[in-house]
């Protein structure tokens, strides 16, 4: 979307598109699963779990990283990653307040 339209809309739907454009990539919800499901920080695991090349991923990382979803910390060589709890619970409450307002449909199509 140009970044002139993006003004027509609301700020609360321009920041949700965007971190559901961020979300919208397959591997990026590999990534969110994978960390979620080490129950902790994850360190150069990413390659060889998903199979993607390590310019991927970081590129992917940095996507996760720019909304907040992921942070950050070096601990040497490498970089660890893990889910910023507070930004996720946020995610969730506009994700579910979102998807759970009422759909009434008298009639259509």
């Amino acid at each position: 979307m140009g970044v002139t339209k993006t003004e027509l809309y609301k700020d609360e739907q321009n920041k949700l598109a965007s971190r559901l454009k961020v979300l919208g990539h397959p591997a990026r919800i590999a990534i969110l699963q994978y960390i979620i499901n080490q129950k902790a920080c994850i360190c150069n695991d990413l390659v060889e779990e998903l199979g993607l090349a390590q310019a991927t991923i970081s590129q992917h990382l940095k996507e996760l990283k720019a909304i907040g979803i992921i942070q950050g910390s070096i601990e040497g060589k490498s970089v660890c990653y893990c889910i910023e709890e507070q930004i996720w619970k946020q995610f969730q409450t506009e994700f579910n307040a979102f998807f759970n307002q009422d759909v009434k449909i008298k009639q259509c199509c």
